[in-house]
C-alpha cells in the first residue's frame, strides 16, 4: 500500500507550490489513476514518490514505511515506466533487460523472463536489435517491459498505451491487470479515458497542483452526471432521436408511452464521461 499525505512541493525560485496538500492512497492489488492536463503536477508527485525530487513537506509511506527512512534497497521494490525512454542505445533490447535484471535480486516469485516479455509485447523479433534502432513506440514498449521484470511491489506507469496500436494496447492493459492480480500497487497516468475507465479502481483529478476529485470511476460518473437515455423511435414514419432525463417526471412518462407504443428502435443509457467530468470540475480540457 502507498499512502500520500499533505504533499506540498515548491521548485526553487517559484512563486508558489507546484503541488499543494495532495493526499491519496493506493492499495496493494489496486490500479490508481492519476489524471490531469500538462503542468497539473502529476510528474512532480511521481518524482517525489520515487525519490527523484526531495520530500519537502508531507509524508509518503510504503506499507507503513516512511519514504524519509528508506535506503537504496527501496528501488528494488519499485518499477517505473515513464513516457520518455531512457535506455542503453548501443545494447540490444534483450541486453537492456538483462543488464537491468543484474541490478536487482530476485523478489518473491522470481524475475520475469525477458524474452517472454519481449515476445508478448511484439518485440521478440527485435530482441537482438540495438535499442538505438528501435522506433519511438518500440522504445516505449521496451521501457514498459523493463519496469515489470523484477516483479515490483510498487509500479509507476506514465502513459503506458500512448501511441500504440489497439491490439498492442490491449496486450499492455492485460499485463497491467496481471500485475494488479499478483498484488502490486499501481499508479497510472494517461490521457486515454478508455484506458483509465477500463483499468482503474480509483482515480484522482489533479488541477493546478491540488486534487479536485478522488473516487471510483463509477462513483464520479454517478455524482457528476445526469441519468438519461437516448432513444431512437418512429414518429409519423420518420426516425427521431431524443435524449430523455430519468429524473424528470414528464420525460419518464413520455418514455413510458414510447415503450408501450412499441415504436422504439434503439435505446441507450447515457452517462458522463471522465473527460466531461474533469471539464465540469476544473474548467479545463483533460488533454490540454
Amino acid at each position: 500500500m502507498i499512502e500520500v499525505e499533505q504533499l506540498t512541493f515548491t521548485y526553487p525560485g517559484a512563486q508558489g507550490p507546484a503541488v499543494h496538500d495532495v493526499q491519496f492512497t493506493v492499495q496493494s492489488g489496486e490500479i490508481f489513476g492519476f489524471l490531469g492536463p500538462s503542468g497539473a503536477g502529476k510528474s512532480t508527485v511521481q518524482k517525489i514518490m520515487t525519490r527523484l525530487l526531495p520530500l519537502q513537506s508531507g509524508e509518503v509511506r510504503y506499507d507503513g514505511r516512511s519514504l524519509r527512512t528508506l535506503d537504496r534497497d527501496f528501488f528494488a521494490e519499485v518499477g517505473v515506466s515513464f513516457e520518455h525512454p531512457n535506455l542503453f542505445p548501443r545494447l540490444t533490447g534483450r541486453e537492456n533487460l538483462e543488464a537491468f535484471l543484474g541490478l536487482y535480486p530476485a523478489r518473491d516469485g522470481g524475475h520475469e523472463d525477458p524474452l517472454a516479455v519481449l515476445e508478448r509485447l511484439g518485440l521478440g523479433q527485435a530482441a537482438d536489435k540495438k535499442a538505438e534502432d528501435y522506433s519511438k513506440g518500440m522504445k516505449q514498449r521496451l521501457v514498459f517491459a523493463r519496469s515489470l521484470l523484477h516483479r515490483p511491489a510498487y509500479l509507476f506507469l506514465d502513459e503506458p498505451t500512448s501511441g500504440l496500436d489497439p491490439a498492442t494496447a490491449r496486450v499492455v492493459m492485460a499485463i497491467i491487470r496481471e500485475h494488479k492480480e499478483r498484488g502490486a500497487a499501481i499508479l497510472l497516468t494517461s490521457h486515454d479515458m478508455l484506458v483509465v475507465d477500463g483499468l482503474c479502481d480509483h482515480l484522482a483529478f489533479l488541477h493546478d497542483g491540488t486534487i479536485a476529485a478522488c473516487d471510483t470511476p463509477r462513483a464520479l460518473k454517478l455524482r457528476h452526471g445526469e441519468r438519461s437515455v437516448r432513444v431512437e423511435h418512429r414518429q409519423n414514419g420518420v426516425l427521431t432521436s431524443e435524449t430523455l432525463f430519468l429524473d424528470d417526471a414528464e420525460d419518464r412518462r413520455y418514455l413510458g408511452s414510447l415503450t408501450a407504443s412499441g415504436e422504439i428502435e434503439t435505446m441507450h443509457s447515457q452517462e458522463a464521461t471522465l473527460d466531461t467530468i474533469f471539464v465540469k470540475l476544473t474548467g479545463r480540457e483533460l488533454a490540454a
